[in-house]
């Protein structure tokens, strides 16, 4: 059995944080669609966008590790995803939508930055200098991302729903 430690836990959750990109990148057109707000709707679509290159970032880091671009099932990112499915169903065509997406989004970005933080920490521990440039780049992107979404909750989504 191989050995469990930190290096098999980092590509663990390498493959962890790739798959929910993946999820992503596909829940983010239809929280797009569902908007009825043209900033936030706007959020999303630059954030698919961004999305794209975090994955690249990551294949570039399993590219580094010499190994496949595999993910592995994500159960926190699905639940939170249905979540913001749960959100637009019940919450469709409501003043309560808006909100409730961006609060969805926010859930992802945050379990997002979890994840890039703890695999940032772990590959500059492994002496992984090239992953840890890769990782704080999408890091920084997502705290960008989680910020904007914040502003915007506050100067208008939620304003707009009280």
């Amino acid at each position: 059995m191989p050995e469990k430690d930190l290096s098999a836990l980092f590509l663990d959750t390498l493959k962890d944080i790739y798959y929910a990109e993946k999820q992503i990148y596909k829940a983010l057109p239809k929280m797009a669609k569902a908007a009825s707000s043209d900033k936030l709707r706007a959020a999303f679509e630059k954030h698919h966008e961004e999305t794209e290159g975090q994955i690249d970032r990551l294949e570039k880091i399993f590219e580094l590790l010499g190994k496949p671009a595999r993910g592995k099932k994500c159960d926190a990112i699905e639940g939170i995803i249905d979540e913001g499915k749960e959100i637009m169903d019940e919450y469709a065509d409501t003043p309560a939508l808006d909100p409730g997406l961006l609060a969805a989004a926010q859930a992802v970005e945050h379990y997002e930055i979890s994840r890039y933080g703890t695999l940032k920490a772990w590959a500059s521990r492994l002496s992984m200098n090239d992953a840890v440039k890769l990782l704080d780049q999408t890091l920084a992107e997502e705290k960008k991302t989680d910020d904007a979404l914040t502003k915007l909750a506050v100067a208008a989504i939620n304003a707009e729903a009280a």
